[in-house]
């Protein structure tokens, strides 16, 4: 499989270019490689879809920050966005009409009908997940609103004993096309809108449009080892299609509640313990250390510097591949008591005498000096 152009490359902007600048280049290299200015050219027809691509990921804060920091490897694991499948240029307009805006592809390059029946919308909500739910895996239940099939109408958007009549501006075509000179332009049919038929008696439920807005609880199932900014995607669970199509997904996009004592490193987690510098100096054998599911234990050597990095084996989060778990890294410093007990005190100061004596009657300051001559 050959590698994938570099999405700023593709849209020909700089890696700090803004959303308008992006947006912008999207529009001109969509208008640059549309099929219809390019008829039977399938180089132009791949650059067309390959810019859409590009825009989906860095139109999009979270999926640009990732792309930012791993490249085209960030959407590879099982289960992450892996780029939008669009198989023809209907499903660009789908997706980016907002982009394009009303007639702009229609009045430059000829209107298009609506081929058949169109599946739902796809839908997009946030999960909150913590650690924990990370670290096991969740089922959740969640409430939104979407669009159903009108059960009145069954979806025709007709009123109950009649149905849709051929619309009279298009004679059913779905278009409208004027002579202009040399040219034949074609313009989406402004009455019923591409779709070739028009609803004269509505049904009084959903107002002719076929679908009604409910609310819905979905169950979603999300695996161990979701980062942030991971989109899952729930098939056949967004809007409901027009009679005959197919629903839209419902894509849930993963954001981490913050831990108040471990830090994530891909699947590593990273925590800091307070130690003695009695436990460092000497050594300490099982020190008991919290994890996601339970505690471990840590041995010190003696002799361990303040700072000191440890990695447990398999006490991270698991891979979302399903490939083991990563490691828990604790750092180890030390905890300067507040207060003293006499005794302590008495320790200290003779502990202190004897490090003096060991260095010498040269203080450190006169030892450094020495090292640099």
């Amino acid at each position: 499989m050959a590698a994938k152009r570099d999405y700023y490359e593709v849209l020909g902007v700089e890696r700090s270019a803004t959303e308008d600048e992006i947006k912008k280049a999207f529009r001109q290299a969509a208008l640059k490689h549309h099929p219809d200015r390019n008829p039977g050219d399938r180089q132009a027809e791949q650059r067309f879809k390959e810019a859409a691509e590009a825009y989906e990921v860095l139109a999009d804060a979270n999926r640009r920050a990732q792309y930012d920091r791993f490249g085209p490897s960030a959407f590879e694991q099982g289960g992450q966005y892996s780029g939008p499948t669009f198989t023809n240029v209907e499903d660009i307009f789908r997706h980016f009409g907002d982009i394009f805006g009303s007639g702009v592809f229609g009045d430059m390059f000829g209107g298009r009908a609506r081929s058949g029946p169109q599946a739902g919308r796809d839908l997009k909500i946030a999960l909150e997940l913590s650690l924990e739910e990370i670290d096991q895996g969740v089922e959740r239940t969640v409430s939104l609103r979407r669009r159903e099939t009108c059960a009145t109408c069954r979806g025709s958007g007709a009123k109950p004993g009649t149905s849709a009549s051929t619309c009279p501006s298009c004679g059913g075509r779905g278009q409208i096309h004027r002579n202009q000179g040399f040219f034949t332009m074609a313009t989406t049919c402004p009455r019923c809108g591409g779709q070739g038929t028009v609803i004269e008696h509505p049904c009084s439920d959903c107002g002719g449009e076929g679908r009604i807005s409910r609310k819905s609880e979905i169950k979603i199932t999300i695996p161990p080892g979701v980062e942030e900014g991971v989109r899952l995607r729930v098939a056949g669970q967004g809007d409901a299609g027009d009679p005959g199509a197919p629903r839209g997904d419902l894509y849930c996009v993963i954001q981490e509640i913050e831990h108040a004592f471990f830090k994530r490193n891909g699947a590593d987690l990273v925590c800091e313990v307070p130690v003695t510098f009695a436990q460092l100096a000497l050594g300490k054998k099982g020190l008991e250390i919290p994890t996601l599911r339970g505690r471990a234990a840590l041995e010190i050597p003696a002799g361990t510097q303040n700072g000191k990095l440890f990695r447990l084996r398999g006490q991270g989060l698991p891979h979302l591949e399903g490939r083991g778990r990563g490691d828990l890294l604790v750092r180890v410093f030390i905890e300067v008591p507040s207060s003293l007990t006499a005794r302590q005190k008495e320790i200290l100061e003779e502990f202190g005498k004897i490090e003096e004596q060991r260095a010498g009657s040269k203080s450190f300051f006169e030892r450094l000096r020495s090292t640099f001559r």
